[in-house]
């Protein structure tokens, strides 16, 4: 079921259930990446959320629930290694997961979530032109959130 999101956006999410929920905080918390990356060097930074695993069904399961990203094949180099996969999602819609998941998190990751969930939007305008201060601010934020690290 479509709902739409309690902050003004133009994207609709399938809302999860608890179990499913809690179940793709634990992929993210084991095997994934929740982090603030840029497609190109000199690009602003984007929340981009991925999980890896060899079993691309878990992948697909993490994909039919949330409704949004998508899945890319790792290219293997040598015969000892097993065939890759990633799911990743980016920006709001990563934002609208991380909404749903962040409570079942348990590791540093659920630190990292909160501080993107408190500050992301409000840093990140979607004409992607920041005032000096909000400049600031955003730097301030991503070394913030890259400071969060395993214990």
């Amino acid at each position: 079921m479509l709902t739409p999101l309690s902050r003004k956006k133009c994207i609709f999410r399938s809302a999860l259930k608890p179990m499913d929920a809690a179940y793709i905080a634990g992929l993210i918390d084991g095997e994934g990446t929740i982090t603030l990356s840029r497609k190109h060097r000199n690009d602003n930074r984007q929340l981009a959320l991925s999980i890896s695993n060899n079993e691309k069904r878990l992948l697909e399961f993490v994909l039919e629930k949330v409704g949004a990203g998508h899945i890319s094949s790792k290219r293997v180099y040598s015969e000892k290694h097993f065939p890759n996969a990633a799911y990743k999602i980016t920006n709001r819609q990563a934002l609208d997961l991380l909404e749903q998941i962040t409570p079942f998190l348990q590791s540093y990751k659920q630190e990292r979530a909160k501080l993107v969930l408190n500050d992301y939007v409000r840093l990140s305008p979607r004409n992607g032109k920041y005032t000096p201060q909000q400049n600031d601010e955003r730097e301030t934020f991503i070394k913030n959130f890259f400071d969060i690290q395993p214990v």
